[in-house]
């Protein structure tokens, strides 16, 4: 019910425009088009909490959204692939950098990557960005209803392996929001991240 009750907050297009750096964040990143925000919409069971696009790059602004008055939902811009000019590219890119290295009430990071196409040169740039911090990371393997059972799996266990040896502690699973397959688990994990949190509970 805790997610349920997820309503917008504010975007930013710098830090510095961002609430006051407290309480608890949970992020949603990925690869431009990986379904964060989808992925949100499902989580929340809000049809239109988070704006969604067919097209790559739509979310340019970091986008919060208020769980309760400690907690908040923050939806990322995209990575890599992006219809938008290099140089907003590079600034939205910039702002996400710093938000991931400088966010002190940031607790999790819930990844997303296109079951498709696991761990792309920029999804080892970003994990390698948080390794130095005591974020914890939770990767979704999304649109895994666009393979069969038996190669959905095949993959889970390829990239829980190329990840095995990894600084910082990952969990990964699957994930479809047309289907619903893994929504009570991502649930799951990112509510046990904001109610462990110490805010959380005063």
């Amino acid at each position: 019910m805790l997610l349920q009750k997820a309503s917008f907050l504010t975007s930013a297009a710098q830090l510095k425009q961002l609430p006051a750096d407290e309480g608890v964040e949970v992020a949603f990143v990925g690869r431009s088009n990986a379904g964060k925000s989808t992925a949100l919409n499902c989580l929340t069971m809000q049809k239109r909490l988070a704006r969604t696009s067919k097209t790559p790059g739509r979310t340019q602004l970091i986008n919060l959204f208020e769980v309760s008055q400690a907690c908040r939902l923050v939806d990322l811009p995209g990575y890599g692939y992006a219809k938008v000019n290099e140089e907003v590219k590079k600034r939205w890119q910039a702002t996400l950098a710093q938000y991931l290295s400088e966010r002190q009430c940031l607790k999790g990071l819930v990844l997303m990557m296109d079951i498709r196409h696991p761990l792309k040169p920029d999804d080892e740039i970003l994990l390698d960005w948080v390794a130095h911090r005591e974020i914890e990371v939770h990767i979704l393997l999304t649109k895994a209803d666009k393979l069969s059972r038996n190669q959905a799996n095949s993959t889970l266990l390829a990239v829980k392996k190329q990840l095995a040896d990894h600084p910082i502690p990952i969990t990964l699973q699957l994930f479809s929001a047309l289907k619903k397959t893994g929504v009570d688990e991502a649930r799951d994990v990112v509510c046990q991240w904001f109610e462990s949190s110490p805010t959380q509970n005063e």
